[in-house]
């Protein structure tokens, strides 16, 4: 029988299509690039003056801005979704609410060499990747027009992803906090208004006591797949230490989600035969712009990574209702992943 379940921090339901049910090879093989163009890549080491003037850099020592001997490079984007240009602005248009183009799109270039996949890369060039998260967000924060930032990786065609074949992230940073993490961030506060808890911890706790949906867990972080997942293979990386802001986040627990990351993508890289995939890091809003309004956020919010495998497309009953469907339980798609050597 197929189960409607729901999602305990936004209240979300997603159909759980147990008589649908998936395997890992049940799933269409797309392939991610036919043609890797490292020829043409403009991210490569040595072909710096192809991108814009780089904003940030984990650089050998002795090695200069804009040339080669860097290891991870943040750029502004060519083609960004917002600017800074203009400045922030609003204004009404009837009963409508409209602001300037008003923001900020970084790409984050995560390794000199042509490789398309994180999964390729090694766990401390992960941590070097996560470490230019933290130091952006970090930057961002210090302007007062910026309201929130969300970091997100497209990886192959189906995900969003571009034709250049060269691992990347964006980073974009926002005037207004994005619906998709309000809900989250009003979920966890009702949750939190009831319970004294945070709605993640609670999370944490009982999916390492029950184990079924538990994926992979070291010392600092703990990786499952979600109750209401909505999509098969679905993976949240939660680190286990009470936090709302990544940024906050030590070496010691980069480390570890580093490490997480790895292992994950690598197994969805072989047990799903590397799939097109996407990753998107929550974080709380950055609380100065409206000092005393949200008062228990350091207490009812918890950052996280959701990783998203794309198996499967969202259809008319999807967009028409809000629900989800997922061919695969969660509690399957566990067993897999946590069985699963690489």
């Amino acid at each position: 029988m197929p189960e409607l379940r729901k999602d305990p921090i936004i209240g979300r339901w997603v159909i759980i299509s147990t008589e649908r049910a998936k395997r890992p090879d049940d799933f269409k093989k797309i392939p991610v690039s036919d043609h890797p163009d490292q020829g043409s890549c403009p991210f490569c080491a040595g072909r710096e003056e192809m991108t814009p003037p780089e904003i940030y850099a984990i650089r050998n020592p002795d090695t200069e801005p804009n040339k080669s001997g860097w290891k991870v490079r943040v750029v502004p984007s060519v083609s960004p979704f917002l600017g800074l240009e203009g400045g922030y602005d609003s204004w009404g248009v009837g009963i409508y609410d409209v602001l300037n183009g008003f923001g900020a799109h970084e790409v984050v270039i995560e390794t000199p060499e042509h490789i398309g996949n994180m999964t390729d890369l090694d766990t401390e060039q992960i941590l070097n990747v996560l470490k230019a998260y933290r130091e952006r967000i970090i930057d961002l924060e210090k302007d007062e027009r910026m309201k929130y930032v969300l970091v997100y990786k497209n990886y192959g065609k189906q995900a969003g992803g571009s034709k250049i074949y060269h691992a990347r992230s964006n980073i974009i940073g926002t005037p207004v906090v994005p619906k998709r993490v309000k809900e989250e961030l009003e979920g966890a506060r009702v949750y939190y208004s009831y319970h004294d808890r945070c709605v993640f911890c609670d999370i944490l706790r009982q999916e390492k006591e029950q184990e079924v949906r538990l994926v992979y867990e070291n010392e600092n972080v703990i990786s499952l797949c979600p109750f209401a997942s909505r999509f098969p293979f679905e993976t949240w990386i939660l680190p286990k230490r009470h936090n709302c802001d990544f940024h906050t986040s030590s070496d010691e627990e980069l480390t570890d989600v580093a490490r997480a990351l790895k292992i994950i993508l690598s197994k969805l890289k072989k047990g799903l035969k590397d799939p097109h995939y996407n990753y998107m890091l929550h974080i709380a809003p950055f609380k100065r712009r409206h000092p005393g309004y949200w008062t228990t956020i350091y207490n009812d919010y918890h950052w996280h990574i959701e990783v998203i495998p794309r198996l499967t497309r969202i259809a008319g009953f999807e967009w028409g209702s809000g629900f989800y469907i997922c061919p695969t339980p969660p509690e399957d798609a566990a067993k897999f992943l946590r069985e699963l050597e690489i």
